[in-house]
């Protein structure tokens, strides 16, 4: 799974820079509609019916709150430097109101019935650092993927389907770190060493990338994204075994969704 989520997470920008080098940049758009489509008649008739379990009791204060916080933030993020100065009401109305929802969230998560993030969780230090890891995870994934097609472009002059071919050796680290880990893992029971390994890898492929020039070869950053993809790989999906393996029985679910929730927040 892990190994599927990194290449097309790498293959999407790929095709999107194929898209609008040949078509439109429209077209990275409406490809999902198709896909999406399949995906759906495919779910439809594979996806096993689940024997009935009494009506379900779900969270919708907790859905509309962490959704309001998770929007701002990301506004904020956005918005701020480009479309609005930093200092500007709009920036800092957003990050208040964001505060502020995120703040009633955590009061509700503490007295619903059932939660879609109980508070409680956060208890287990192990669970919060790998909360903290995929944020930091999804930090430099989508970051390193958001900026470098760019730079490719303005400073390497390349087009964007090439500037989305240069980072297929990020594809190549992630898959045999995170399919090499995975088998490790299952045969040692061991999973300590590997998001330890894969940040210490990650930072080391940052300072390299961070020396990067106008006179820096396509095979020199070809390496720096295989250093990158190999620790981002060794991370992503072994945070996730470690919180499933921490967790109660019955906090699986939760305690999985809460682990890609802040990588999904720290690749926004």
């Amino acid at each position: 799974l892990g190994a599927v989520f990194g290449v097309t997470t790498v293959i999407g920008p790929l095709l999107g820079g194929y898209f609008t080098d040949h078509l439109t940049w429209r077209w990275a758009f409406w490809v999902n509609v198709p896909v999406s489509i399949v995906v759906f008649f495919v779910a439809a008739a594979a996806i096993p019916t689940l024997a009935a379990r009494g009506r379900a009791v779900i969270d919708y204060a907790g859905i509309a709150l962490v959704g309001l916080g998770a929007t701002g933030l990301t506004l904020a993020t956005s918005w701020g430097g480009t479309t609005y100065p930093w200092s500007s009401a709009t920036i800092i109305g957003l990050f208040v109101g964001s505060a502020a929802a995120l703040g009633m969230f955590v009061w509700v998560e503490s007295r619903v019935a059932a939660p879609i993030l109980p508070t409680r969780l956060f208890g287990n230090p192990v669970f919060t650092v790998c909360c903290v890891l995929s944020f930091v995870v999804g930090f430099a994934m989508l970051g390193a993927l958001t900026f470098l097609p760019t730079y490719m472009q303005f400073v390497d002059g390349v087009s964007a389907t090439t500037s989305g071919l240069r980072t297929l050796p990020m594809v190549a680290g992630m898959l045999s770190t995170s399919m090499g880990s995975g088998v490790l893992v299952g045969r040692t029971g061991r999973y300590k060493i590997f998001p330890v390994a894969g940040t210490a890898v990650m930072a080391l492929a940052f300072l390299l990338m961070s020396r990067m020039d106008s006179s820096t070869s396509a095979l020199l950053q070809s390496v720096y994204l295989f250093i990158l993809g190999a620790g981002i790989g060794l991370c992503m999906q072994v945070l996730v075994l470690i919180v499933q393996n921490t967790s109660r029985f019955e906090d699986l679910g939760v305690a999985t969704s809460g682990a890609t929730f802040f990588r999904t927040i720290g690749s926004s």
